[in-house]
């Protein structure tokens, strides 16, 4: 028997509305710790609500969000959070190193610490941008800002690393070198990668999740879980290189996290005979 894996974020029958408007429904899923999962939605169908919910800034209307095995309001200081859109003053003097070291700040000081220094340094080195950090962070290119937002993420040291549309606005070589830092953060670090991209996704992903369809018993969206295969077809400057495709015609159970349970679906959905007489 496998060891059974620490759970990093669950969702238990989540439902979510802003006021009348129901958004989503139903939402059962969880991710393990170290797992690569890809959070795939057309735009508008709840990505950034469910988002919310886990950094805490929501609260769900029905069941509950744990973030390692607490409430996400009261561990959000283990997210490491790259937005898809960064707001900043193009005219403010801030260096590269600095930018970095805002993963670093405490809320009661101001003082840099020894091992402050040294997560910032390591970040910087993951992501490949030591050579920048002396230039002006509003000097960089699309692709190199993401790259610094994702080392100051890595400097807070996060159990879980979110990536908001994380190719948005980037080149083909800042892509690939994201793509082999978070290969190389794989089965350490929990990563979500959320997109509204609902073809293909990395190789490195473990599992994807689908958020989009309605919910069978309500008006808000739901999450399903899809299998992935080899993509043919794919761009091959996509994801540093490598691509799946996602599956839509399948659906598996969220809580379906190992491929013997996904198989053992897969033949009840094959064999119906056999799912009626074992219910």
């Amino acid at each position: 028997m496998q060891p059974r894996q620490k759970i990093a974020l669950r969702f238990d029958h989540v439902a979510f509305s802003y006021g009348q408007f129901p958004v989503l429904e139903e939402v059962t899923f969880h991710i393990h710790v170290g797992e690569f999962i890809a959070l795939v939605g057309p735009n508008g169908s709840g990505k950034t609500t469910l988002l919310r919910l886990i950094l805490g800034l929501e609260q769900p209307q029905k069941g509950t969000v744990s973030l390692f095995d607490q409430h996400p309001r009261e561990s959000r200081n283990l997210i490491g959070y790259i937005p898809q859109h960064a707001i900043y003053d193009p005219t403010f003097p801030i260096s590269v190193s600095e930018v970095v070291q805002m993963g670093r700040m405490h809320a009661f000081s101001r003082k840099k610490t020894v091992s402050d220094n040294l997560a910032v340094h390591k970040a910087m080195e993951q992501v490949e941008i030591i050579d920048l950090a002396n230039r002006p962070y509003a000097a960089l290119s699309g692709g190199q800002r993401r790259r610094v937002l994702v080392a100051r993420a890595l400097a807070t040291e996060p159990g879980l690393l979110i990536l908001d549309e994380p190719t948005a606005n980037m080149d083909v070589e800042s892509e690939s070198r994201l793509f082999k830092t978070l290969g190389n953060l794989k089965g350490t670090t929990t990563v979500l990668i959320v997109t509204h991209d609902m073809g293909f996704v990395s190789s490195l992903t473990d599992r994807v999740l689908c958020i989009g369809d309605h919910c069978p018993t309500g008006e808000g969206r739901t999450v399903i879980q899809h299998l992935m295969g080899p993509a043919g077809n794919a761009p091959p400057d996509l994801y540093g290189g490598e691509a799946l495709e996602v599956l839509h015609d399948t659906e598996i159970p969220g809580d379906s996290c190992t491929m013997e349970q996904t198989l053992v679906h897969l033949e009840k959905l094959q064999n119906p005979a056999r799912r009626s007489s074992n219910e």
